[in-house]
């Protein structure tokens, strides 16, 4: 939510209106034009919460954006699934931010671990990335999130805090920012944060912000949560306090997202 003159000085007896439950769909490297066409019929023949209790933005493979974006339902939006850190040129295989405003996809994902892991992206590059995306009018959801073996050697916030800092270094308006914290360990393997260790780390993240960033960002910042999440456990995890939704991968391509998307109403009915 764009920060108005009303929201400061930011007096205590007057909380700031409540961050919008967001819910990412991932779709990876999947699918073909009938598949889009299934899922996204699907979600248009959904019953859901209204945009004013939560945002939904699906993220195809680039080269079904159009198609997708065509199909969809207008309360829905569209988002790539990466794109190029600086601006177009002699980048063969990349896509550039100005290329994906100029089709009119509102949102990006950078920094997903799997492009970390896979294509060595370091946490400077990441930065980089969503500095260009922003200032090209992208709004971003920007992927943290640590290794099994970094969470047995008890360094999860170190290692999501330095991620953050990156970016935090890099940008002066969160605005149109979503922090997904996704967990290695957790994305794709089945294994799911507990409600717990998912709050600890949205806590954890939402005070690096308070501490390092500002009050303001802190509050109005979504912090989301990505692996593994489906029907089964995702409104469990949406009533703790500091979670804000989700980025879902694998069930975000089954009839079972729009059991993720009606978690918002946990939201709703604990305001």
């Amino acid at each position: 939510r764009p920060h108005t003159a009303s929201d400061s000085p930011h007096r205590a007896d007057q909380p700031m209106a409540p961050r919008k439950f967001f819910v990412g769909g991932n779709w990876k490297c999947n699918g073909t034009s009938d598949d889009v066409k299934k899922i996204v019929t699907v979600l248009n023949e959904a019953e859901v919460p209204s945009e004013d209790a939560v945002e939904v933005v699906v993220s195809p493979p680039f080269v079904f954006l159009q198609q997708a974006k065509a199909l969809l339902r207008p309360d829905f939006a569209v988002a790539a699934q990466n794109c190029w850190v600086r601006k177009g040129g002699a980048f063969t295989g990349e896509i550039s931010a100005e290329m994906l405003v100029n089709l009119q996809v509102p949102w990006v994902i950078l920094g997903h671990s799997e492009r970390r892991a896979l294509l060595s992206e370091s946490n400077d590059f990441v930065a980089d990335k969503v500095a260009y995306a922003l200032a090209q009018g992208l709004k971003v959801i920007a992927c943290i999130g640590e290794t099994l073996e970094q969470r047995e050697a008890g360094t999860t916030m170190e290692v999501v805090a330095a991620q953050t800092k990156a970016i935090a270094e890099k940008i002066s308006d969160w605005t149109n920012v979503v922090l997904a914290y996704e967990p290695v360990w957790a994305i794709g393997t089945g294994k799911v944060a507990s409600r717990a260790q998912a709050q600890e780390v949205h806590d954890g993240l939402r005070k690096w912000l308070h501490a390092n960033v500002g009050p303001a960002v802190a509050e109005s910042t979504r912090i989301i949560y990505g692996g593994s999440v489906n029907g089964a456990n995702c409104k469990e995890l949406a009533a703790q306090p500091d979670l804000d939704g989700f980025l879902v991968g694998g069930a975000s391509l089954k009839p079972e997202f729009v059991d993720i998307i009606k978690s918002a109403t946990v939201k709703s009915s604990s305001a």
